[in-house]
Parts: structure tokens; C-alpha cells; sequence
């Protein structure tokens, strides 16, 4: 191709092409003639981070007419968005969408042994016997459990916090897991952002290209994906849709 170049040969657009020079998918090339079809990889996909307040499901449908977390996110032509990971109606946080399968597959996928933190309210506070039962693992409906890791996060009165991580989710297990040992669950949710209110969102921009740290995504949190997101040039415009999150508050 070298050779091509030096000789004439090869033309972008017209004009005799250079050795180094750029093309894109818009360009023109001819080799003694006849065009050239060149492959492009694909464009990078979509990444949307959305705060999901509590009394939102994680579906595009419901036979009910509650309310679902698509009814907030932009619109996309020729595409959808697709969520990595759920959280149930009575639960809040950090939710990461894509417009690719592919990602979404290989991040939700169990071998990716992806880390998950949450925030969990119980009701009381945790011995530490429960404690350690909770991190060594305990018995639910669709097998064993445990997490990671458990440590308190404040609060007071009849209420505690505590930060949990474990590596898959399944239907409901956290909150599972601790009615497993009959501790009451007043409210969970994935780790968030306090500069994000409640019901808005944060997306990538269409035209620059996805961060490294997408695509080797294994055996990491799932925190540590949205921190590259969020120092990455996210589009400069943070949508932070803030009237619709007061009036929700207010009500």
C-alpha cells in the first residue's frame, strides 16, 4: 500500500493521498481507478446514567400504568436504551443504561464478576453475628447468598445504614438476604451521587468515542465503571431536568 501511495495511485477525494493521512467513512478512495470500500468499526455506544428515585419500575411496560424509569430517559431514533441491572419499585439509586447489547450483555453477564454496592436502611442495628452470617452467606428460595462485604454507614435512632456489595442480582436479594435473617428493610438502593437529584440523568455525547475503561470492565465495582463515565467527557450538558425533581420532592 506503501508502494501505492508513493506512485500516485491511491487518490482520496480527488487528490493524490499521502502517506499518514487520515480517511473516514465519508471520504472517496480509488486504487488505479476503482473505489475502495473500506470498513469503519462501528460507533462507540450509548452510556446513560440515570438517579432512579423510589416508585419507578425498571421496565418499558406495565400492564398497571405505574410508572417506569423509560418514561424519563431521552428519546433515541433507530435505537432503545437497555439497563444494566434493576432496582425494584421500592428502591433507589445509580442505574446505568446503553444502547449497545453487546455491553450490556458482557456487564451484566454473571462471569464478569462485577461488583454491585448498595446503601440499605434496615430497621434496629446488626449484631455482629448477623453481620459475618450475612458476609459468610445465607440460604434463600433460588440458592446461597452472600455479600462481599458489609459495613455500617451511620444513621440513628430506630433506623441504621449499612454499605453492602456482592457480585450478581438476582430478584430482590438484598433485601432477601437480610429478611432471611428476620432484620426489616426500610429502604435500598444502589450507591448515588449526591450532585445528581433524584429522576435525572447523565449521558455520554454521540460523537466521541467510549472510554477505554468500558470494554475490560471484569471484576471490578460497579462504581468504579460509573467514576470513568462521569470523569470522561460526559456531554458538557449535565440534564438535570431540576423542576420535575423539586415538584417531585414537594409532592
Amino acid at each position: 500500500m506503501e508502494a501505492a501511495i508513493a506512485s500516485g495511485r491511491l487518490v482520496v477525494n480527488g487528490t493524490r493521498a499521502a502517506l499518514g493521512q487520515r480517511v473516514g467513512s465519508r471520504d472517496r478512495v480509488a486504487l488505479d481507478g476503482r473505489r475502495v470500500s473500506l470498513r469503519f468499526e462501528e460507533r462507540a455506544p450509548r452510556l446513560l446514567i440515570y438517579h432512579k428515585p423510589t416508585g419507578e419500575l425498571v421496565t418499558t411496560r406495565d400492564p398497571s400504568g405505574r410508572p417506569t424509569v423509560f418514561d424519563h430517559l431521552p428519546r433515541m431514533r433507530g435505537s432503545h436504551w437497555i439497563a444494566i441491572g434493576r432496582l425494584d419499585f421500592n428502591s433507589g439509586g445509580l442505574l446505568l443504561f446503553t444502547d449497545s447489547g453487546e455491553l450490556a450483555n458482557r456487564l451484566m453477564h454473571p462471569s464478569s464478576q462485577i461488583e454491585r454496592e448498595y446503601a440499605v436502611r434496615v430497621r434496629g442495628e446488626l449484631s455482629r453475628e448477623q453481620m459475618r452470617t450475612l458476609a459468610e452467606g445465607v440460604v434463600l428460595d433460588d440458592g446461597p447468598a452472600r455479600f462481599d462485604s458489609i459495613s455500617p454507614g451511620g444513621g440513628s435512632g430506630s433506623n441504621r445504614w449499612y454499605q453492602v456489595v456482592l457480585r450478581e442480582g438476582r430478584n430482590r436479594e438484598v433485601r432477601r438476604m437480610f429478611e432471611s435473617l428476620g432484620i426489616t428493610v426500610e429502604g435500598n438502593g444502589a450507591s448515588s451521587s449526591p450532585r445528581m437529584p433524584r429522576g435525572c440523568w447523565l449521558s455520554s455525547s454521540r460523537t466521541r468515542e467510549a472510554p477505554p475503561a468500558v470494554f475490560p470492565l471484569f471484576r471490578v465495582k460497579f462504581l468504579a465503571i460509573l467514576r470513568p463515565l462521569l470523569r470522561w467527557a460526559f456531554e458538557p450538558i449535565f440534564y438535570l431536568c431540576l423542576g420535575v425533581a423539586r415538584g417531585r420532592e414537594r409532592a
